[in-house]
């Protein structure tokens, strides 16, 4: 893919790497830092359903714009939980805990517009595990890319909403 500012780019509909685990929430990254040179990253999130996308957790340096494609996606954003349909967008501004998960018994696509670039590399590294770390190395990861999490917050909001995470 060539740079963008150079003369154009294509990303093929089904372009970018695709990672993750097909059960729960896969990513496929169609801009990432060094394509966008830090400014912005674009990944598709595919969301099984009743797919828990994250622990609920903050960034310290990014803002994230969530364009839901397709399907429903519950969502806390500080302290409310929302809701939002196909069209929809969940804005998730640095420094406010959040996560995000597919309500619904058939799957759910977002795009996740981040801005600047740099969070999606956790994501990428996350993905390329054979499943998910424990808790104090999910911590020490997060934290690494300016994130941290509240892990006793996430297990009652996958119970309260039947999630898997």
């Amino acid at each position: 893919m060539a740079s963008v500012g150079t003369t154009h780019t294509l990303i093929p509909h089904d372009g970018g790497d695709l990672l993750g685990f097909p059960e729960g929430v896969q990513d496929r990254f169609l801009v990432e830092s060094a394509t966008s040179g830090g400014s912005l990253a674009l990944v598709e999130h595919l969301l099984a359903p009743r797919a828990l996308a994250a622990p609920v957790h903050l960034h310290e340096r990014e803002d994230e714009y969530s364009y839901v494609l397709e399907g429903r996606v519950g969502a806390l954003l500080g302290d409310d939980e929302v809701e939002v349909a196909a069209g929809g967008v969940l804005v998730k501004p640095r420094g406010q805990w959040h996560t995000f998960w597919n309500p619904d018994d058939r799957p759910a696509r977002v795009l996740e517009v981040i801005v600047p670039a740099g969070i999606e590399q956790l994501f990428r590294l996350l993905d390329g595990l054979d499943g998910w770390p424990e808790p104090e190395e999910l911590e020490r990861l997060a934290a690494r890319f300016g994130a941290r999490l509240d892990l006793a917050a996430t297990s009652p909001l996958a119970d309260r909403h039947d999630l898997r995470f």
